[in-house]
């Protein structure tokens, strides 16, 4: 079972490099693939998985499950008993949702590579997020057992916070967050 981003975005910011490298500490270095990456950006992401210049539709890679927040079907722990490569979407995500898994979706129908969906929910989720929820579920949970917050706030300093729209699971009490991200957070300037 392998986890594969698909890196959507135009470069690879500070924040994408941080949900990476999260994700490589959640699923393991040996369980996840970076596609779509520039030569600049895989020097950077090479510590932290497989990494691949090839869009995923390159790749001939078969028994693919693409997340995505529109699919029909839940994930669920079987699942990883039908696919081979589940596939995420390396997106700075935008409130509203800008429906950007969907290029990823096209592509694949577009060069006639088979897939199937599923989704974790209708909420929108940080990429990292997603991945460690689907882990949990592919490991034997169901996905109405586990805890979300849907919008985290960040205490930046003691006047400001900022508040994070989004889908975060809950691990016990606390919030998966990495604090790579919170420190980054705090010391940017504008948002």
């Amino acid at each position: 079972m392998k986890f594969v981003i698909e890196h959507i975005e135009p470069e690879l910011y500070q924040w994408c490099l941080i949900e990476y490298w999260h994700i490589s500490r959640i699923v393991g270095k040996e369980n996840i693939i970076f596609t779509n990456i520039g030569k600049k950006a895989a020097k950077k992401l090479k510590k932290y998985g497989k990494v691949y210049s090839n869009s995923i539709t390159d790749l001939k890679l078969t028994n693919i499950c693409v997340l995505s927040q529109y699919a029909e079907k839940a994930l669920a722990t079987k699942d990883k008993n039908n696919f081979e490569y589940f596939v995420f979407g390396g997106i700075l995500g935008d409130n509203p949702a800008k429906k950007r898994t969907n290029i990823l979706i096209k592509n694949l129908k577009k060069h006639k590579i088979k897939f199937e969906t599923r989704n974790l929910g209708k909420k929108q989720m940080p990429t990292d997020i997603v991945v460690y929820v689907a882990k949990e579920i592919l490991d034997g949970k169901k996905l109405n057992d586990l805890k979300f917050v849907d919008e985290l706030e960040i205490e930046i300093n003691e006047n400001e916070s900022v508040v994070l729209p989004f889908r975060y699971a809950v691990d016990g009490n606390k919030v998966v967050i990495d604090e790579k991200l919170v420190e980054y957070l705090r010391k940017r300037k504008e948002f």
